[in-house]
């Protein structure tokens, strides 16, 4: 039996099934989920803003109300907790610190994504950051980690945002810079999935467009790893 909850998150991510984490928002919701069976948790930045806040997803929420948020979670039980850091908070630097202050509050994941936020004046469309910004501070938030169980998992809109082409330059660069995993926004159709799955060799989470949850099962192998 895996010793920490970090070890067995990994030990989910090494394994061959799908993985349905519950969504959590307080110490309360995090132990009904433990005691009702569900393998992890996942704390999205929606619900944290609303959670703490009451307010919509609009970049918010601090670091340090985040922090605070994810360590009653993490106190409560043994449940793994997938953290939303949306785009670490700033720059690279504090990337590094989201990293940093997670990581001391528990977190046994968490995810960094590529988008622009918050949001330039005016705009409503999603924007991603340049690749060689988002590369950057995934390496910061890499080399912050002290704990090498704890997993770093790079998000990308890109499917959303720009094209399956750009998808799959910016998946692969994230694998090579030494992601533990990718986060997948805005896919469309499973062949979307299938393409991004042949170009890394990451475990995988996605979330999809409406329409794909629309197709019946039994789905592909690589659609659940």
């Amino acid at each position: 039996m895996p010793a920490t909850p970090r070890d067995a998150f990994r030990a989910l991510l090494a394994g061959p099934g799908c993985v349905h984490p519950a969504s959590v928002y307080d110490a309360a919701t995090a132990r009904i989920a433990a005691d009702i069976g569900y393998e992890c948790g996942i704390l999205g930045g929606s619900v944290a803003s609303a959670a703490v806040l009451a307010a919509p997803d609009l970049m918010v929420v601090t670091l340090t109300e985040l922090a605070g948020l994810v360590r009653r979670i993490t106190r409560a039980g043994p449940l793994p907790l997938l953290v939303d850091a949306d785009h670490g908070f700033g720059n690279a630097l504090s990337a590094a610190r989201t990293v940093e202050e997670l990581e001391a509050a528990g977190a046994a994941a968490l995810t960094l994504e590529d988008t622009l936020l918050p949001q330039p004046f005016g705009e409503s469309a999603t924007r991603l950051v340049s690749l060689e910004e988002g590369l950057g501070k995934l390496r910061a938030a890499l080399a912050a980690r002290r704990d090498p169980a704890l997993c770093v998992v790079a998000r990308t809109g890109a499917l959303s945002a720009t094209t399956l082409e750009d998808a799959l330059e910016r998946a692969r660069a994230y694998a090579a810079a030494g992601a533990d995993g990718l986060f997948l926004t805005g896919v469309r159709d499973l062949a979307q999935l299938a393409a991004l799955r042949a170009a890394v060799d990451l475990p995988c989470w996605w979330a999809a467009a409406a329409r794909i949850w629309a197709m019946p099962p039994p789905w592909p192998a690589w659609a659940c790893a």
